[in-house]
């Protein structure tokens, strides 16, 4: 482990000379990447100094069991190294996730499609409750919530919502919502009282940066029509929504949230841009998922992650078996405690791949 460490010690001071560097400035890119870097091993050098601390604590217990006879100064010794045993066997735990290369793309904002599915109208309604579900999360996680684009759905809620949403570590948190989800509960059009079934697909993209993906504007097609919906005067009476159509793979994106042209085609590249490296991405998760045979982290967009049983006010996610009766809460925003179920999941994974890293 020592050897291990030295390497990363190594690692962080060069990373340390290098992104004060004049053409690593420069280069953006790089120095964005760097910046990361030194930010994740600025924890990890955190965790390598108090284990350091540890060891040398167990060493001088150690070497005064050695050489004492006074048996309160033995008893000392030996709590003072029974206390460094267990936290170095903790903090040694720590150190092997924090080892493995963390997802390049978990710091990223998002891009998230919601679309209703099976159930007509009750979908809609059920997309409308999904995308509240969210706004009210990111908010208790101060993150902000940006609208892209949206289709009403007749009886309420939304056929399709799209919006950013930009804050820390925003990806590695919300990609674990993509996917179908289900409700089962009895719709405010049904009479009978039966419980119907639907269904809505969310899909969180990462946000793509200019430099992760090149976009030939020369295979875009640009639309400009009026806006429809709420809004002020300019709605419906100026062209200033926008709809991309990149014609080499007939991926569409399209804005009609700002009353300028300009910021609404800014929008729609934006999630141009994430759906086309999306398409990468998902290829890269299915490679990841075929060997690491992961149920949470496959990217399979059209697998039922969860279920919203309403009359029995429980909430089940079907990747890892949990069933939580809190849906109130939940469908009000209060979704970390499946986030973190989830995250627990994929890191006890990882753990178990960490002694080959070691």
């Amino acid at each position: 482990m020592l050897e291990k460490l030295q390497i990363i010690q190594q690692r962080f001071d060069e990373v340390s000379d290098l992104i004060i560097q004049p053409e690593v400035i420069s280069d953006q890119k790089r120095y964005i990447q760097l910046n990361k870097e030194y930010k994740d091993l600025s924890v990890l050098m955190e965790r390598i100094k108090t284990y350091r601390i540890l060891i040398s604590n167990l060493e001088e217990a150690e070497q005064i069991l050695k050489v004492e006879s006074d048996e309160e100064m033995i008893a000392m010794a030996k709590m003072e190294m029974d206390d460094a045993k267990e936290s170095i066997n903790k903090l040694e735990d720590e150190i092997k996730f924090l080892l493995i290369p963390k997802d390049p793309e978990d710091s990223k904002n998002v891009v998230i499609e919601i679309r209703a599915g099976t159930g007509g109208d009750e979908a809609s309604i059920f997309a409308g409750d999904l995308y509240r579900m969210y706004t009210k999360y990111s908010q208790s996680q101060n993150w902000r919530v940006s609208f892209v684009d949206s289709s009403e759905g007749t009886a309420g809620g939304f056929k399709e919502i799209i919006f950013e949403v930009s804050g820390e570590d925003v990806y590695g948190t919300m990609k674990y919502e993509s996917g179908v989800h289900r409700v089962q509960r009895v719709p405010q059009t049904e009479t009978q009282g039966r419980v119907h079934t639907s269904a809505a697909t969310v899909m969180v993209l990462p946000e793509a940066e200019e430099f992760d993906i090149e976009i030939d504007m020369n295979e875009i097609r640009i639309d400009y029509f009026c806006s429809s919906g709420p809004g002020g005067q300019s709605v419906n009476t100026t062209y200033s929504a926008v709809r991309l159509t990149h014609e080499p793979t007939g991926i569409v994106a399209q804005c009609q949230d700002q009353k300028s042209q300009h910021k609404n085609k800014d929008k729609a590249l934006k999630v141009l841009r994430s759906r086309l490296y999306e398409l990468e991405l998902s290829k890269k998760l299915a490679s990841d998922s075929e060997k690491r045979n992961s149920l949470v982290s496959s990217g399979d967009r059209s697998a039922k992650i969860r279920t919203y049983n309403y009359s029995q006010g429980r909430v089940t996610d079907h990747r890892i078996g949990l069933t939580l009766y809190d849906l109130p809460n939940i469908i009000n925003g209060d979704i970390q405690k499946l986030i973190d179920e989830l995250q627990l999941h994929q890191n006890t994974e990882k753990l178990k791949e960490a002694d080959e890293i070691i």
